[in-house]
């Protein structure tokens, strides 16, 4: 089991399958562009977990600052493969990225996580982390004001 940064575009396409059962509405295209952008832009990293050459789970985050919690190590995305789960993969990425959190001198660790998404809440329960806000959202639409 491997677990590192995927940078390159052949990297971040390998990650697409993944990342995907999380993300169905994009396609590998779009998915690779907007990593790509988002890393040049924003300060996303894109990691994935590797087993026997296979990448079985994969995760986005970012390191930011926020007046309301300082530094902090935000996960955009968490997903193990649903043909690998139940296997600690998922646990693994999670504790990669809280140490990740910790070596970046992140106060916090902050993810959302859907409401329906009951098993990795258990794993996110499980590690510790709180319940500490609820996610409000609303669809603008492209060019909204």
């Amino acid at each position: 089991m491997t677990i590192r940064l995927a940078a390159t575009e052949i990297e971040i396409t390998a990650c697409f399958p993944a990342i995907h059962e999380l993300r169905p509405h994009l396609t590998e295209a779009v998915f690779v562009a907007q990593v790509q952008r988002q890393m040049q832009n924003h300060g996303y990293s894109l990691v994935c977990l590797t087993v026997e050459n296979e990448i079985v789970a994969a995760a986005g985050y970012r390191v930011a600052e926020y007046l309301a919690w300082g530094r902090i190590l935000y996960v955009d995305d968490l997903i193990c493969r649903s043909a690998f789960r139940n296997r600690g993969y998922g646990g693994k990425l999670l504790d990669w990225l809280l140490e990740k959190a910790r070596e970046s001198g992140c106060a916090q660790f902050h993810l959302d996580s859907g409401v329906h998404r009951h098993d990795a809440h258990r794993l996110y329960l499980g590690r510790k982390l709180q319940i500490s806000s609820h996610h409000f959202s609303k669809e603008l639409g492209s060019g909204a004001a």
